[in-house]
């Protein structure tokens, strides 16, 4: 495969973004050239310059015999084994879905969850993900270890409201099982219209058994970059918060900077990329331009057989202290801005190790199809491996236990000798809110009713000690108004009283 510099390299993330956005790092090179731009694939983009090394060339030519002869071998057998399954087969078959199968397999026997096959309904699809509005549940999923798994819930989308959260692995939709779908095809079930709902089947790292949660699909927020400005010992800090990495991520970013700088004064500066599953190349790189020069790389590739290739980015640093907030969340370009601000700015990670996406796919045109196969991985700055690794934080904090809890569902009310997931849910949200049930273990005794009663006296409600509709709504209510209390997130709070020390 040539893989010259001028080929278009569909970069980190290739993992869809449930709803009808697939989050694409796309990285474009003409020589010398650092210019970047989204993928935009079509043949003739592929009828690149031949760029391998003379020696490289020299060597592939006294092999190329043997291999031309091992590949012709191989695909009259496949000729072959058509003929006979359409000659002997007791019921008629289709040739081109034959084919396809064909084509399904060898891609399947890389047993690489990024290397797919796509046909031409999924490449239609595929196409339309640089689309900039969708409507869905919000939520990067990817495959890993055979199960569709969810990379991050968007901010404020319906998939982070009912509490999925990082590595929930997805096992049905709507009753359907997911076992052996591709990403695209479990997509294709769990997006939909405005408005409708959606039941997905969540088997969750640590719960004894799978739930279920049901999502009303809705429109998905296109703005990226949220600006704050918090106080530490009377100075100010700006809070940056990057959602996600779209076309107009870095001019975003860059003006709200500015913002910060010049009308706020900030004395120092908070990016968060925690929940954010990657994006476009371009935007990464030109985010890091605000605070890198090009003395050492922000990035390298590597392929086997060849020396890690460094990247560069040519802005400047600045003059105040800058941490990085980094959950289970933060994916690809989240995971490249983390690790070049940590190795090469020296600066605070601050959260949860990463999510560990450091591979690099290509995209190329087969048929009225598609075929994306994994040809690169890249390494933090200092070349350690960031693929099923992650970024480790520099002071590694954990949330309240109440920040990752989804929302009950309990399919009757809640009381006296209740037992199970639910009950846990409502202890955990009670003790958040400074009620005390005396333990969080899913069984609903006496203690658990006296804090029942307590909240519900507390606001207003009708004093039984049983969780009804009523206090069930009120509980999430004020669960999610601690949740996004700024004083309760103990990462945020640590990292702004590490900034100046």
């Amino acid at each position: 495969m040539n893989l010259s510099k001028k080929l278009f390299i569909s970069l980190l993330v290739l993992t869809f973004l449930v709803g009808g956005a697939v989050s694409i790092a796309a990285v474009q090179w003409f020589g010398d050239d650092t210019t970047t731009q989204p993928v935009e694939e079509n043949e003739s983009e592929n009828e690149e310059e031949d760029t391998t090394p003379d020696d490289q060339k020299e060597e592939e030519e006294k092999t190329s015999g043997d291999e031309e002869g091992s590949e012709e071998y191989d695909l009259s057998t496949v000729e072959e084994t058509l003929q006979l399954i359409e000659k002997n087969y007791v019921k008629d078959v289709d040739k081109e879905e034959l084919l396809e199968g064909a084509v399904e397999g060898m891609v399947n026997k890389l047993e690489d969850p990024y290397s797919e096959y796509m046909d031409p309904e999924t490449t239609e699809q595929f196409n339309s993900q640089l689309e900039s509005s969708f409507e869905g549940i919000g939520a990067e999923v990817t495959k890993r270890e055979g199960y569709i798994t969810i990379i991050a819930p968007l901010k404020d989308a319906p998939a982070e409201e009912v509490g999925l959260r990082p590595n929930d692995r997805v096992i049905e939709v709507d009753g359907e099982s997911l076992e052996g779908y591709t990403v695209y095809e479990a997509v294709s079930l769990i997006r939909g219209e405005k408005g409708t709902d959606v039941t997905l089947t969540i088997d969750r790292p640590g719960d004894d058994e799978p739930f279920e949660v049901t999502i009303t699909r809705d429109t998905i927020p296109l703005k990226t970059v949220y600006s704050e400005v918090e106080e530490q010992n009377g100075q100010n800090v700006g809070v940056l918060q990057i959602r996600s990495f779209g076309e107009g991520t870095a001019e975003e970013f860059k003006e709200k900077l500015t913002k910060l700088e010049e009308e706020e004064n900030i004395e120092g500066l908070i990016i968060d990329v925690r929940g954010n599953p990657g994006g476009l190349f371009s935007a990464v790189e030109a985010i890091l331009g605000n605070f890198m020069n090009d003395d050492e790389p922000y990035v390298q590739t590597a392929r086997e057989g060849a020396d890690p290739e460094g990247y560069y980015v040519n802005g400047s640093e600045k003059d105040y202290p800058i941490s990085v907030l980094v959950n289970e969340g933060s994916a690809s370009a989240s995971e490249i801005l983390a690790a070049a601000l940590k190795e090469v700015g020296g600066y605070d990670i601050v959260g949860q190790t990463t999510f560990g996406k450091g591979t690099v796919q290509q995209t190329l045109p087969l048929g009225d199809g598609m075929l994306k196969v994994t040809v690169l991985n890249w390494l933090s700055p200092e070349g350690n491996q960031i693929n099923e690794v992650g970024v480790e934080p520099t002071i590694e904090v954990e949330q309240p236990e109440f920040f990752y809890l989804s929302l009950i569902q309990a399919e009757e009310e809640l009381a006296l000798d209740s037992n199970g997931k639910e009950v846990e849910k409502l202890q955990v949200m009670l003790e958040g809110l400074g009620y005390e049930p005396g333990r969080t273990d899913g069984y609903f005794d006496e203690g658990t009713e006296q804090a029942v009663e307590e909240f519900q006296e507390a606001n207003g409600l009708d004093t039984t000690g049983v969780l009804d509709e009523d206090t069930e709504n009120k509980l999430e209510e004020m669960i999610l108004e601690e949740v996004n209390d700024s004083s309760n997130d103990k990462q945020l709070q640590e990292a702004m009283q590490n900034l100046f020390e």
